[in-house]
Order: structure tokens, then sequence, then C-alpha cells
């Protein structure tokens, strides 16, 4: 089951606008009670592991939680002090966050207890979380299907395009190929139409991974053979997106970045040819970060941002990480909001990203 939240406001536009296919992580909730979660059920398969629930936002971030994050909460019962700014900011820059970022949310934060005459420890740890969550939300609004100002009508004319294109860009090894075939499955789950593009042409096993998720969830792959330019791959998956009446269109790319002029070159070129198609797309440019590479992401997103202007992020492999706080420096020092989280394994398991919900599982006891 992939879980797909969103604010109440928002599902109501939804079912308004019937043909939507945006899966709609929100931008911000104010409240337990803003909304209802949205499930999307798949169907039962021992194989995939479908008939299991999707793995949560909680469950992915226990290894951040329990090494690091869980130790804040004993600091700050213990009071405030001077000693307790320099833990935490320590605990904060071990755990990935990066000292730029945690250096700026430690003062704001000291500055904030000193305004407010803050003196309880626990509404300390509070406005910590606060600090927290606003590194977290920073919705530029530059795509077209996910940010919190996305038009919600009817697929066509003045709701989201159909067919919807999403450029997905990372560094070879991120789980690029895996959150494409995630994402398909979530659509497909909806009762979207989609079609994957094979645009890593430079590595056969890219290709043929792309075929085996498009089997897995039964959608449509268009392929050329390894070595193939992928313009040609992308053009003749916008004709076949288009012919085949597609809500969804999806790209994959290659990821060689110790060839990075070229390979960025090459994106460039793959934007040019969707463009002349259609102007206003790609819709979306989704960047997928490893969450286990911790601060070598940071250099991965600058590159993709600069050369394809990036609209949003997939942090994949949470799971497998002590240092999932990489990823309030991502938001921070680039201001490029994040999207999904890769939460396990499993096809369900990709979960609309909601900052609230993320930092307080990090504090969870």
């Amino acid at each position: 089951m992939v879980r797909l939240f969103r604010r109440k406001k928002d599902a109501d536009a939804q079912a308004a606008g019937d043909g939507a296919p945006a899966i709609e992580p929100p931008h911000q909730v104010a409240s337990a009670d803003a909304g209802a979660p949205v499930s999307v059920e798949t169907p039962p398969s021992s194989q995939d592991g479908q008939d299991t629930p999707a793995a949560t936002v909680t469950q992915a971030v226990e290894r951040t939680r329990s090494t690091w994050f869980s130790r804040i909460g004993g600091m700050f019962r213990r009071g405030l002090s001077d000693e307790l700014w320099d833990e935490v900011e320590e605990t904060l820059i071990s755990a990935d966050t990066g000292v730029e970022t945690t250096v700026r949310v430690i003062e704001e934060l000291k500055e904030r207890v000193k305004r407010e005459s803050i003196r309880d420890p626990e509404a300390a740890l509070g406005a910590l979380k606060d600090d927290l969550i606003g590194v977290l939300d920073v919705d530029t609004g530059r795509g077209r299907i996910w940010p919190a100002g996305a038009a919600r009508g009817a697929n066509g004319s003045e709701g989201f395009p159909k067919p919807a294109v999403i450029l997905v860009v990372g560094v070879n090894g991120t789980g690029k190929t895996t959150t494409i075939g995630k994402l398909a499955h979530a659509y497909k789950a909806r009762g979207k139409k989609v079609v994957l593009a094979a645009g890593d042409t430079f590595r056969a096993a890219a290709i043929d991974q792309l075929k085996q998720w498009g089997q897995r969830t039964g959608v449509d792959v268009v392929a050329h053979q390894q070595g193939a330019d992928p313009g040609a791959v992308v053009f003749d998956a916008l004709q076949a997106a288009e012919k085949r009446g597609a809500d969804v269109l999806i790209i994959d790319t290659a990821g060689r970045l110790h060839t990075k002029a070229n390979l960025m070159e090459e994106l460039r070129k793959v934007n040019r040819i969707i463009q002349r198609k259609y102007p206003d797309a790609p819709h979306e440019v989704l960047l997928v970060l490893d969450a286990t590479t911790g601060q070598n992401a940071m250099p991965q997103a600058k590159y993709f941002t600069e050369a394809v202007g990036v609209t949003g992020i997939v942090l994949a492999k949470l799971d497998g990480t002590a240092k999932g706080g990489v990823i309030f420096s991502v938001c921070d020092q680039l201001q490029v909001p994040v999207r999904f989280v890769g939460t396990c394994e499993k096809p369900q398991d990709l979960t609309p990203f909601e900052p609230r919900q993320f930092v307080e599982a990090l504090f969870a006891t």
C-alpha cells in the first residue's frame, strides 16, 4: 500500500478534477486533523511483496533516530545551558545535517529562546523541531505537478498536463531506476496510464532493469539498444505517450558523473527535445539522491540543479543509513524541496514527503 498524504482542501479539489494524474505530497500540514491519509490499494502479489503494507517514514528513519536524534530529547531534559547547545550542534553535525545548516539552526534557536524567554526544556525542544521543519519547508513552486499551489483541474487544458512529463536524473547507483519503477507502480495503482522511457542508454543493465519494472508494474516501456542516442529514445517516448493517451511519461536518464560535462550537455539536449514537443515540459525534474552517501549528495545536487533546473528531490535508501540528516542541508543550501522518500525496497515503498511528519518521526520516542 502506497500512502499518499495530502491536505483535505487538496483532496477535495482532486475530487473535483477527477482525471488529474498528480501523486501529491502536501507542502504543509497545519494540524493533525488537516486531512486523513489517502490509501491506494495494490493487487496482492507475493513476488513483489505487494500484499504487505508499505514501510512508513517512522520505520525508514529508525537508524537515524536511534543513533542520533533520540539523544537530543535526553539532552534537553537535563535543562537549558551553553553545554546543551554545543551538544545538540555536535549531534546534528554527526547526523550529516551539515555544518552551515546546523550552525544557523542553533543560532536561531538560541535567539528565539532568549527573545521569548523560554525556560521550559520541552518548549525549547519544540522550538528546535519547528526550526528544522522550517528548513525542510522550501516549496519553490517551480514544478507543475506537486507544488502546493499547483492547479488541481482535470487532465488537459486548465489542469495538470497530459501527458505529465517527469524527467528523473541522478548519479548511477542512487536508486534512480528503482524510484521510477515505484513511481510508475503508484500511478498505475491509481488507474493512470504510464509510459516509461529508457533514456539511460549508456548501460545495458539500466535498460533491462527498467523493462523489468515495466513488467512488474504493467506499464509500457520505450527502449532502444545500448549506445543509442538518448534524445531519439525520448523523442519516440513522447510520440508513444501521445498516441497511447498516456497520463504520465517518466523518463530515465544516464548518471555517469565522472564525465560530468558530457552528461550535463546530454541532459540539456534531452530537455530541448522535450520542449520542442511540449514547451512547458518537463513538468517536474526529479533528482534522486542516495541517503547513504551523506554530504557527498551535496555536489551531486548542485551539478544537476545547475544543468536541468531540478524541481524536486527523491531521497532514496533512507532506511539504509544512520545519517539521514543530510536531507536538511540539501533543502537549506539548495532551496529545492524533497517530494518523496524511499522507505524500503518494495514497489509500494515510496512515500510523499511531509516536513512535519518527517521531523516528528526523527524525534519519536
